[in-house]
C-alpha cells in the first residue's frame, strides 16, 4: 500500500523536482530517493545534480546500484556539511512510515 502511495506521490512531484534541483548544485543537502523496488535511500551531498546522475548511472551508493531506477522524493537544504550529515543520520533513524510522512509534508509545502 505504501508503494502505491509513493508511486502516485512521485508522479505528482516529477514536474516540480526538476525546478527544485536547479540552483542547488553546490549546496549541502540531504535527499531521499525512492528505489525501483519501492525502498527508500537517504544520503547527503554538496552537488545534488551530480549525485543524482551518479545514482541513475549505477555509480552512486552500493545500495541503489541494484535497485534502479531511483527517483528523488525529498530534498532539504542544510547550512553546512556537518548539519547535512547530522540530518541524514536523523532521517535514517525514522521508520519507513515516518519517512513517507516527511516526503508528503515537503510536497505540501511546495
Amino acid at each position: 500500500m505504501a508503494t502505491c502511495f509513493l508511486s502516485t506521490f512521485l508522479c505528482l512531484l516529477r514536474k516540480t523536482k526538476v525546478g527544485i534541483v536547479r540552483g542547488m548544485e553546490k549546496k549541502n543537502v540531504v535527499y531521499m530517493l525512492c528505489c525501483g523496488d519501492g525502498s527508500l535511500y537517504t544520503g547527503w551531498t554538496n552537488n545534488i545534480e551530480k549525485r543524482l546522475a551518479a545514482h541513475q548511472a549505477g555509480k552512486g551508493g552500493k545500495y541503489t546500484r541494484s535497485r534502479l531506477p531511483v527517483q528523488l522524493v525529498y530534498l532539504e537544504e542544510c547550512a553546512s556539511k556537518q548539519e547535512a550529515m547530522r540530518r541524514e543520520w536523523q532521517i535514517k533513524q525514522l521508520s519507513r512510515e515516518e519517512k513517507l510522512i516527511l516526503t508528503q509534508n515537503q510536497g505540501r509545502q511546495r
